[in-house]
Formats: structure tokens, sequence, C-alpha cells
């Protein structure tokens, strides 16, 4: 979906934002960048919609250079979620919300109907949301609405930078499992920056961590944390326990399915009776192959919860 090959970024100033990174983001998935401040992630970020110019190298958005594109075609189908939420103050959520179906020609009643499926989709009434001012709502529930609003026009890929970071806890804690909800539902290809490596490993399908411009290791968070590429990833990542990657963090996802099947709910003593014969087994949810699960994988995974007093 899309693919940085060689792309470097360098400041009037001197200063090499991006230095030779090389990777790719696969449809549908959940990609998130991460590195201290002042890494690049944020302007590796906002190059892929072309909110910051490239120096050299090349990006793709599904095998077309991103230069080659209408530059406004481009932005109106990428979602952009800031730290800074940004709601047009003097206009209603419906209003904030409606803006690039507008841009898109949409008739009035596909944007009305649009509206309320996606406030819906957010847990926020639609007869009671939809006429509010932003001053009106607290934080989270503007950023729900800066979240829909980049989903308006229903692009392909939504790009999110440090969304929930000025955030109470509580809040934080709360819009992270409605965006892991919400992925599960739509399925798009995301790009987030976050410099919390906790909040990488509970959203991510692959993280790419960044020092000074460069790519250090990418991968699922079950790899960075057990095999960390060198002492950096290694530092960066001590905080995460284990019991902190969820079961389906923990799953091959493009393995070949197996005879062997669970579902991601069932009890865990179920799973331990199967890992006494089978050394994998395919995750399902809703009869659907999640992927496969070892036995090596679940069995660290169980004995750190018991070590940990959360089994």
């Amino acid at each position: 979906m899309i693919r940085f090959e060689h792309v470097k970024k360098t400041f009037p100033d001197g200063t090499e934002a991006i230095k030779d990174i090389n990777f790719e983001v696969k449809a549908g998935e959940f990609f998130v960048l991460i590195g201290p401040s002042g890494c690049g992630k944020t302007t590796t970020l906002k190059t892929i919609n072309r909110l910051i110019p490239i120096s050299d190298g090349t990006i793709f958005i599904q095998n077309k250079r991103i230069s080659d594109y209408d530059i406004n075609s481009l932005r109106w189908n990428i979602g952009y979620v800031l730290q800074q939420i940004a709601l047009f103050p003097h206009m209603t959520i419906e209003e904030n919300i409606a803006i690039v179906p507008e841009l898109k020609r949409w008739s009035e009643t596909d944007i009305k109907k649009r509206v309320t499926e996606l406030l819906e989709m957010v847990g926020l009434d639609p007869d009671t949301y939809r006429h509010k001012y932003p001053r009106s709502l607290s934080g989270g529930e503007q950023q729900r609405v800066g979240v829909v609003r980049a989903l308006a026009a229903d692009p392909d890929i939504i790009l999110m930078d440090e969304p929930f970071s000025a955030l109470d806890p509580i809040t934080r804690e709360k819009l992270q499992e409605d965006i892991i909800k919400l992925q599960h539902d739509i399925k798009k290809t995301i790009v987030f920056v976050t410099h919390d490596i906790k909040e990488a490993v509970k959203l991510a399908d692959r993280i790419c961590l960044i020092q000074d411009g460069k790519v250090v290791q990418i991968g699922t968070p079950e790899a960075l944390i057990h095999e960390p590429a060198n002492e950096f990833v290694k530092t960066f990542t001590k905080s995460v326990k284990q019991h902190d990657l969820s079961l389906e963090q923990l799953l091959e996802k493009d393995a070949p399915v197996v005879d062997t099947q669970l579902a991601i709910n069932a009890p865990i003593y179920r799973f331990i009776k199967l890992f006494a014969t089978e050394q994998t087994l395919t995750v399902t949810k809703n009869d659907e192959p999640l992927g496969n699960l070892s036995r090596d994988v679940f069995m660290n995974h169980f004995a750190t919860h018991i070590e940990e007093g959360s089994a």
C-alpha cells in the first residue's frame, strides 16, 4: 500500500531528519512509527501526504509515486488526525465532519447519512452531537470527532500523529480501545506516530522504531520485545512486560491454516490442553482464522502472566 525507497529529508538549516529510510506498509495494517523526540517519526509521517516534501528517494502509494498524484486527490484519500485535534471552533460537529465530503461534492443526503453513521461508530449520539460546537465537548469527545472526520470520505489511508498524547490517562486508554475496535471493523491502512512504547505495543500490527532519522528495527511487538536488533531497541522496549501483549499480538498472521483450531476467546485451560499434544494451532474469531499460535510463544506468554501475578 505505502512504500518508502531510500527516502531522505534535509531541511534548509542542514538538519537531516530522515536518512535513507526504507519500509513498506501493507494494506489494512496498523503500522506504528516510534522513537525518541526528534528522531524523525513525525517528519516521516508528513511526507506521506506531502505536507513535507522529501529531498531524495521515492514514496509510492499503491505502486504509484506520490509526486504523480494530484495533491488534492492525494490528500482527500488520506485521513489525518492530529494531537491538537484542530476542529474548527465556529463550525458544528456535523460541519467539521462534512468538510472533505463537501469538497468532493457529495450530496447533502449522503453527507448527513455519513455523519450519522460515523458518530454512531464512535459512540456519540448523532441527534445529540451533530449540532454541537467543539467547545461544548470534552477532550476525548473532540478527539473522537477528529478521528471520524478523518474517515468521513472513506479514505484508504489514515495518518495519526500522536492523537492521544495530550489526553488524560483514562481517556487515552479508552480511545486506544476504541481505535482497536474501530480498526477491526473498518480495516483501514493506519500509520500512527507515538513516543509511548506501551501504546505502540497495544495498537500495532508492526512497529517501526526510528533513531536519529534511521530505521533501527521493524517487526511485530513480540519481535521487538523478544528479538531486539541491538541495545537501543532493548533499552527502548524494556518497560514493556510480556503480559502487555494481547494474545492476538502473539499470532503469526500470514501462516498457513492448520487443522487444530481454537477461538481467541476460549478459556486458557483449552489452549493448555491442546498444546499438550500440538506444536501449533490456528486461532479464530467468529470462525475466521486470525493467525497461528505456537506452543513456545504461548507458554512463554502464560508463564510470564504467572510470574507477574496476572494469570
